[in-house]
């Protein structure tokens, strides 16, 4: 994990406790404030799960990007290797 994806979940981690320890001494009832923070924690997870598909699909692109490059450099270098070989015969 590169140290940019710590410090950005060291921010998301301190943002949520922030949240969290905020709802817990704000003066509401205990029932409703621990609905409040599963709504909350269910919204959290459903944006991350979200994050998480789009950064899947964007990694999957960029594998398929690298794997062409590597065929068009494959048969760039197999067309030099041929014309090497036809020069020499």
């Amino acid at each position: 994990m590169s140290s940019r994806n710590k410090v950005l979940l060291g921010i998301l981690g301190a943002a949520a406790a922030g949240v969290v320890i905020g709802m817990m001494i704000a003066p509401e009832k205990g029932t409703d404030m621990r609905k409040k923070i599963r709504k909350t924690a269910g919204d959290w997870a459903d944006n991350l799960g979200h994050l998480w598909q789009r950064g899947k699909m964007e990694a999957e692109g960029m594998a398929e990007d690298v794997k062409e490059k590597g065929r068009q450099a494959k048969a760039a270098a197999e067309d030099k290797v041929s014309k090497i070989k036809e020069s020499f015969s």
